[in-house]
């Protein structure tokens, strides 16, 4: 059963917060410096409407559900998401600090992308974001896809290689590249449970 969402318009064809996706996008799609983001709860939701856009900027849409759970997730740790618009279309990904929200890094945006790229491209990216920094804590994302390829060194997307994505197709060799050079523990890549935690922190809060 998909979870309820409420969408806030700060700035739109008209403001408010709308229950469905659908209404949401009808106020925001092709109107320029629209400034939307989705939550979790109506309360939330509502006490975003009534503050600024800017407080909400780059931050995670989830309330926070994991802290409540009866099982949590290993911390200090790390969750990346990605935000595509259409598929093809513009991609971005980014990875936070999951008890604090906070962006480590933040990629795109890419022309002619996929979700799955994004997510793909996200977890390696925070693998050699710890290397650098000689760390080595779990990393979340709550795609069973790019967790898979992840796993078996192959980006298994079927996007199609175009003169405006040669650059996402760059990073996907030197992914592999890395994977094939690096033995990764089993434990290392982790699946975000949203039935149980809410939205990943590294979420951009959009549909």
């Amino acid at each position: 059963m998909t979870q309820q969402k409420y969408y806030v318009v700060w700035k739109g064809r008209k403001t408010g917060v709308f229950t469905a996706w659908a209404e949401c996008e009808k106020q925001v799609k092709g109107f320029v410096g629209a400034q939307y983001k989705a939550f979790e709860s109506e309360a939330e939701a509502d006490a975003a409407y009534l503050a600024q856009y800017e407080d909400y900027l780059g931050k995670a849409s989830t309330g926070g559900k994991w802290k409540l759970a009866s099982v949590k997730p290993k911390l200090p740790s790390v969750c990346v998401d990605a935000a595509c618009k259409g598929s093809p279309g513009k991609l971005e990904y980014r990875g936070v600090n999951t008890e604090t929200g906070e962006e480590i890094f933040h990629a795109g945006p890419y022309a002619d992308g996929t979700n799955n790229v994004g997510e793909f491209l996200a977890i390696v990216h925070a693998l050699t974001w710890q290397e650098k920094h000689n760390l080595h804590l779990p990393i979340y994302s709550d795609s069973e896809n790019a967790i898979s390829w992840v796993a078996t060194g192959q980006c298994r997307t079927k996007l199609a290689h175009t003169p405006k994505n040669a650059i996402l197709f760059a990073l996907i060799r030197s992914a592999e590249n890395w994977l094939a050079e690096n033995e990764l523990p089993e434990d290392r890549i982790l699946k975000w449970d949203t039935t149980l935690w809410g939205e990943n922190p590294a979420d951009f809060g959009r549909k």
